[in-house]
């Protein structure tokens, strides 16, 4: 309307001055009107796009949950999103450990052809290449906000980290806006949480101290001070106490930011829900790295008893609860059906990993790997074959998939989802599938477990001759290892009870090849 009624007056004056001035005026207005259309455009193009959740749990086997076969432990909120979205069956972390598996997850990179790759202490140094693409830069450049909240575990600084400085290169340098974490796992030190680069709490005039290899002098440790320790160690964790629990590595100072274990859960839970609050009027990206069921296992006060199966099964209720303590906040921001949320585990399940906790006197009937053989370090299907859940309320209809997937898949998959061309390098793009609009499928994947690999095709697994004992006496897990070569067939042989190989040459014959030339290198032999 002010447009027009400027060009009246400009057609009806025979004053120049005046005729100029409604000339720059409506030119004004019309940079103001095209500026303000854009901005609307441009928000109207960020509303489309979706949230993006990484929901991780750390060590949580594929039969934890009741949608997967559970019936002795009660998960409601994982099974609101795996009966709400896709369930998986042949879903896949990269590794049937830890660091390696989080690598593949934010570069789409298989974590073997990274040397560094593998279970890292507490002090290394950041794994992934500040150069490299990851899923949080990815997003960044298509105006998501990107954050993570819960454990890192792929190393900080650049080699001998000052704790009592900012602490680079990190997450934030890789491709998080937004950081508040734990620098490695609940049992290493140091015991401290880290935001965006600093200690949380930390007092200047007590700093920390982190060794790996020997202790500070008057510091107690597990092994020396058994009377100060409320949780007893089983194995590798007798080194320095905190809260009455014997840790991994050696630590001094920095006592008023050192962490109450069995806060945690809570303390990573309000982080995250304040994110999602804080950043709910545009596009975000959250990876919510939760510590549980990695040991020590230290549920809160509310959740003592809640399973009947000791600790354990306890901390596992306790990662229920803050899932749907998180859906909550999502639905009262408004925010749920706008959200993507993608839910999975870093590998396989282990019972005693560390510490007396009566997770093997009271396991009970419960199978934490479901059928499957192996857990956690192992190249069985139990090492890497975890639940795998897309849930998108209204976006995605709810179905059983029995397409092979895999977390390294994910970098590509969110890249189509948001309309950016990156890649991953081993990373496929499945959105269709992840979707629950297609069941087709990776048709080939390498699984990766402390540094060997083992090969996944169609109905096929096959485990190439490894060296070394069959069997962790430690925690009493099979990890794979033979002299001979391997071969099952998963459809008909799930347990992995029946080595074919054999039996039936030509398809062994017929995975050893692809898997040599995917891999770069001949198997051990």
């Amino acid at each position: 309307m002010k447009t027009n009624y400027l060009l009246t007056l400009m057609k009806k004056s025979r004053n120049i001055p005046f005729v100029f001035l409604a000339i720059f005026a409506l030119l004004i207005s019309g940079c103001k009107e095209k500026n303000k259309d854009t901005t609307t455009t441009n928000s109207a193009e960020e509303s489309k796009k979706p949230n993006i959740i990484f929901i991780y749990a750390d060590d949580l086997g594929y039969g934890e949950l009741g949608a997967y076969g559970a019936t002795e432990l009660k998960t409601p909120n994982m099974d609101i999103l795996a009966n709400g979205g896709v369930k998986f069956t042949n879903g896949y972390a990269s590794s049937a450990t830890c660091t390696p598996s989080r690598y593949a997850l934010l570069t789409g990179m298989y974590p073997w052809r990274n040397s560094k790759a593998h279970i890292l202490p507490g002090t290394a140094p950041l794994i992934i290449d500040t150069t490299q693409v990851t899923v949080p830069k990815m997003l960044q450049k298509q105006g998501y906000y990107t954050g993570i909240v819960g454990k890192w575990h792929l190393g900080l600084g650049s080699g001998n980290v000052d704790w009592n400085q900012t602490i680079a290169p990190g997450p934030n340098e890789v491709g998080f806006d937004y950081s508040n974490i734990m620098a490695a796992t609940q049992d290493r030190v140091p015991t401290v949480y880290i935001e965006n680069g600093s200690v949380v709490g930390l007092d200047p005039n007590d700093p920390i101290e982190i060794n790996y290899k020997q202790n500070f002098e008057g510091e107690p440790t597990g092994k020396e001070n058994p009377e100060l320790l409320k949780m007893k160690w089983h194995h590798g964790h007798n080194n320095s106490i905190v809260n009455g629990i014997p840790r991994i590595g050696f630590m001094k100072g920095g006592d008023k930011a050192k962490w109450v274990d069995e806060d945690m859960a809570d303390y990573f839970l309000k982080e995250a829900q304040q994110y999602v609050a804080e950043h709910k009027n545009k596009p975000f990206f959250l990876y919510y790295a939760l510590q549980q069921p990695h040991v020590p296992r230290t549920p809160h006060p509310r959740f003592v008893g809640a399973s009947g199966m000791g600790p354990r099964g306890d901390v596992i209720v306790e990662a229920d609860w803050c899932i749907g303590e998180l859906l909550k906040t999502l639905e009262k921001e408004g925010i749920l059906e706008n959200t993507l949320i993608v839910f999975s585990s870093d590998n396989g399940p282990v019972l005693n990993d560390g510490y007396y906790d009566d997770a093997v006197e009271k396991i009970g009937n419960h199978k934490p790997a479901g059928k499957l053989r192996g857990g956690k370090y192992s190249l069985f299907e139990a090492g890497a074959r975890v639940p795998f859940i897309t849930y998108w309320k209204g976006h995605i209809q709810p179905k059983t998939s029995d397409a092979l997937v895999s977390q390294i898949d994910l970098l590509s998959s969110m890249a189509a989802l948001v309309g950016s061309k990156e890649q991953g390098p081993d990373s496929h793009n499945l959105l269709d599938v992840f979707m629950g609009n297609s069941d087709a499928g990776r048709k080939e994947l390498v699984i990766e477990a402390t540094s060997r690999t083992a090969f996944r095709s169609g109905d096929w697994a096959y485990i190439p001759p490894h060296k070394g004992n069959p069997l962790i006496k430690s925690v009493n897990i099979e990890i794979g290892n033979d002299a001979e070569p391997q071969l099952y067939n998963l459809k008909e042989d799930l347990e992995q009870q029946h080595n074919l190989a054999t039996e039936n040459p030509e398809k062994l014959k017929e995975l050893s090849t692809a898997f040599e030339k995917i891999r770069g290198i001949k198997a051990a032999k």
